[in-house]
């Protein structure tokens, strides 16, 4: 009678599992030091090899010569292990007897002593499974079992248990077997079984495992009566519904070579495809060609169509016409394959610009005058004139009055130009109390403007107020202005006025009597609007 290959070459050894290193020398040492836990937890994949190890790993502790990680394989209890009818063995799956009821029963017997082994031995597959009742009833027992009493559970889904089960057990976590020793075990078995085959068969068998083992040796045995002893990619890709390797090299070849018509006739001969399958198909063979080092397909390159095929996942969840999301799919790729890489944008800028300069006439004098007009002033040189600068510092007021007009007005009465060179611009400030406060406060905005008009290296140096006659007139002329709203003409009685024949001949001066100290102190006390001064009859 035939047995399936899953079933007939199932490990029944520490060295003939498949994938999981890291478990085996961890079981391996604790068995030949004779460091055994009474509690295991199994975790991982389904077909990653867990219970096959809980197996593998009970019989070395009831072997005869052990415990060992190397069971003798002829003793009473090996050969009861390896046939499944040891009788202090116990296999209980908890996807069927998962209620309490069931956990008291398999508590009953741990009260019994083993009856040939040293061990009684619990394996509770899919553990997970088991209601919340029973792990409560299974917690004291897990925790204090008799001493010849050991516990193994395995699970595909360990977030489902209680942390009060985890914390009781050692955790070993199984992971996904890799692709290539999951074609090495296929190829070794057919080799075995005397079948051809072709690699690429192999290859998409193993992909559509998924990294289970025991679903590509399930998958294998139906490739096997369906390709009637020769396995080949074409016979593979059939049966599953995957794509003829070759057919996805000749939708690549017809994007690359920019071919609207043939990529049209993919697009309806894939109708008959599942698209999520499709997409996953050319992803697999994208990375495959990436690695490979094909030149057709760049590092950009590669990444374009990466992502242009995991959106177009992301729209087969939303529940999208596959269809159509499979036609974008395509066309998306055709387009990024017009794309420029950043080396060929440079390259061509550079022809472009080297181009222009060649083929730019002579220029003219009117031309040179257009350019002056439009060069930037920033950075200011040292030969910059004069006259240039007054113009920048005309626009730093004009930009203080922008920001603030209490600053403007200050800045432009009381600061003055006076140099700039060597990135430094020099002021004159005969700034007053009132004014000095304002310029404190707006120092931050007076430097940035500074430096986006003169240039981002430009200091300021501050001058004290030489008193300067152009300055002084300058005072005196905003004096008079300003005093011109708030005195009245001095008025004075003709020249026959009995009193003008007493008063000096000198003209009255009407600031002279501003400045004097007790109408300062009479403008303090009572903050007049309007001052009018006589001559006292």
């Amino acid at each position: 009678m035939s047995e399936v290959l899953a079933l007939k070459y199932r490990p029944s050894t520490f060295d003939k599992l498949i994938g999981q290193d890291s478990v085996t020398q961890t079981l391996t040492a604790a068995l030949d030091q004779n460091r055994l836990s009474h509690a295991y937890l199994f975790s991982g994949l389904r077909g990653s090899g867990k219970t096959s190890t809980a197996r593998i790993f009970s019989k070395c502790m009831v072997c005869d010569k052990g415990p060992t990680s190397k069971p003798c394989e002829v003793c009473e209890n090996c050969k009861m292990a390896n046939e499944n009818r040891h009788m202090d063995i116990i296999e209980m799956d908890a996807a069927s007897s998962r209620k309490i009821d069931d956990i008291r029963a398999l508590i009953e017997q741990t009260k019994y002593k083993p009856n040939t082994a040293r061990f009684k031995i619990f394996i509770i597959d899919e553990v997970h499974m088991l209601t919340k009742e029973a792990f409560n009833a299974l917690l004291k027992t897990l925790e204090e079992p008799p001493e010849y009493v050991k516990f193994i559970l395995a699970t595909t889904d360990p977030l489902k248990l209680p942390a009060t089960i985890l914390s009781r057990t050692q955790h070993f976590r199984f992971k996904k077997i890799s692709k290539r020793d999951i074609i090495n075990h296929l190829s070794h078995i057919l080799n075995l079984e005397g079948i051809e085959y072709e690699p690429e068969a192999l290859e998409m068998l193993a992909r559509s495992g998924e990294g289970s083992l025991r679903d590509t040796l399930t998958l294998l045995d139906q490739a096997i009566i369906y390709s009637k002893g020769f396995i080949d990619a074409k016979s593979v890709a059939n049966m599953i519904g995957l794509l003829d390797p070759q057919v996805i090299n000749e939708i690549f070849e017809a994007i690359l070579k920019k071919d609207r018509d043939k990529i049209v006739s993919f697009i309806k001969d894939l109708e008959n495809y599942e698209s999520e399958i499709v997409i996953d198909e050319l992803i697999s063979y994208l990375k495959e060609r990436f690695f490979e080092g094909d030149v057709r397909f760049s590092t950009l390159l590669a990444e374009r169509f990466f992502r242009i095929l995991s959106e177009a996942k992301n729209l087969l969840f939303l529940n999208a016409d596959s269809g159509f999301v499979l036609s974008l799919v395509f066309f998306k790729m055709l387009e990024a394959t017009n794309l420029k890489t950043i080396d060929e944008i440079i390259t061509s800028l550079e022809k472009n610009t080297s181009l222009q300069k060649t083929q730019t006439p002579p220029s003219s004098q009117p031309q040179k005058s257009e350019q002056k007009h439009i060069q930037p002033s920033l950075p200011l040189s040292e030969e910059t004139k004069e006259s240039d600068c007054k113009e920048l510092f005309k626009k730093l007021v004009a930009s203080l009055y922008d920001r603030n007009y209490e600053v403007g007005e200050c800045f432009e009465k009381r600061v003055k130009f006076v140099d700039f060179k060597d990135k430094e611009l020099i002021l004159m400030s005969c700034a007053d109390e009132q004014c000095k406060k304002t310029l404190r406060h707006a120092s931050s905005i007076i430097k940035f403007l500074v430096k986006d008009i003169f240039g981002i290296d430009t200091s300021i140096k501050a001058i004290p107020c030489d008193k300067s006659e152009e300055l002084i007139k300058e005072e005196e002329k905003h004096a008079n202005e300003n005093s011109s709203s708030m005195i009245e003409d001095v008025e004075s009685s003709s020249s026959n006025s009995c009193i003008a024949s007493h008063m000096p001949s000198k003209e009255l001066n009407g600031q002279d009597i501003l400045e004097n100290p007790f109408v300062k102190k009479a403008k303090d006390l009572f903050s007049p609007t309007k001052i009018i001064i006589r001559q006292k009859v």
